[in-house]
């Protein structure tokens, strides 16, 4: 779920007597909370989607997630909850806002910004340090390569949720999909663990393990391309179906080399992204670590500025 849709679930879960008290608190606190999004109280109108880019300075001088100004909702104050709120569904953000709502009148007060925060990033707290900062980077690799190679919109980047963390994008259906863009996405489903070894020299198993799993999402992509979308290195022309042949990989010895050569090539399109630009990844992660969750907008800016990428009306870097 965008975060903007999130804040439109959180506003609406807010009565009109707990929002009037939570704007007044909100404001009074607005620059400790907005420390993270400068230009948060400056609404955007809506913009047409892009005309597709080449380049890793157009891709990162995109910017799609903002609002409309005529959004009625819309109150930089909230954004940060909203932010918080990402990864998680409208029904659990609104039982999370009436739990807080809940605790508040049994204590016989208002409800206050900080209940809902605190309500939002409750399983933020049970993490350590170490294992923030180790999802970080995680999430900072993938979301580098979803930019960098132009595959998709990050909208947001978040770690501390049930998951341990997440990037939610949009992957873009206006480009050309050819089997170098089809390894990219394998390298982008691969770019956390990519991001973890560059950086600790080696990662944690939350790569693998489920079907939703960073390893089994590059596996179905590397065993399409090799079975059913004409790139295979061995009969290509041969379509053959995974629904079902399921343990197909279990079954054909020369499929599952194949497959894995692609996933290692994948690998290495990765970590040499990310050690081309190790800097800006760990200034990314750097920065998510400590808001725990980013929208795309500000994602987008931080790698920017670090991989020296002009934007429009400023001026370049010295020589």
């Amino acid at each position: 779920m965008h975060w903007s849709r999130s804040l439109h679930i959180i506003s609406g879960a807010i009565s009109k007597s707990s929002w009037k008290a939570l704007r007044s608190a909100g404001q009074s606190v607005g620059p400790s909370h907005l420390r993270h999004w400068p230009n948060s109280a400056t609404p955007q109108s809506t913009t047409a989607t892009p005309a597709p880019v080449k380049t890793v300075q157009e891709c990162l001088l995109m910017d799609e997630s903002h609002l409309s100004a005529a959004n009625p909702d819309w109150n930089p104050v909230l954004k940060p909850l909203a932010l918080a709120a990402a990864g998680k569904t409208g029904a659990d953000i609104e039982r999370l806002i009436r739990e807080a709502r809940q605790k508040a009148r049994r204590e016989k007060r208002p409800l206050t910004y900080n209940d809902i925060q605190e309500a939002l990033t409750a399983g933020q707290a049970d993490m350590s340090p170490a294992l923030i900062w180790r999802i970080a980077v995680h999430e900072a690799g993938h979301a580098l390569a979803w930019i960098a190679f132009d595959i998709a919109t990050v909208q947001t980047v978040t770690v501390g949720n049930g998951s341990g963390g997440f990037v939610e994008s949009d992957i873009r259906t206006d480009v050309v999909q050819t089997e170098e863009w089809l390894n990219k996405m394998i390298a982008c489903a691969l770019a956390g663990r990519s991001a973890e070894k560059l950086i600790f020299g080696d990662c944690v198993l939350g790569s693998g393990g489920s079907e939703q799993s960073d390893l089994a999402r590059a596996t179905r992509l590397a065993t399409d391309a090799e079975a059913n979308l004409g790139f295979g290195q061995a009969q290509p022309l041969l379509y053959r179906s995974m629904d079902a042949q399921p343990s197909i990989l279990s079954l054909d010895r020369q499929l599952a080399q194949h497959v894995h050569a692609r996933l290692e090539a994948g690998e290495a399109l990765a970590t040499k992204l990310l050690s081309q630009h190790r800097s800006a990844l760990l200034a990314l992660a750097t920065r998510l670590a400590h808001a725990k969750t980013l929208d795309g907008g500000e994602v987008r800016s931080l790698l920017a500025l670090e991989m020296n990428v002009v934007t429009p009306g400023s001026k370049g870097p010295a020589p």
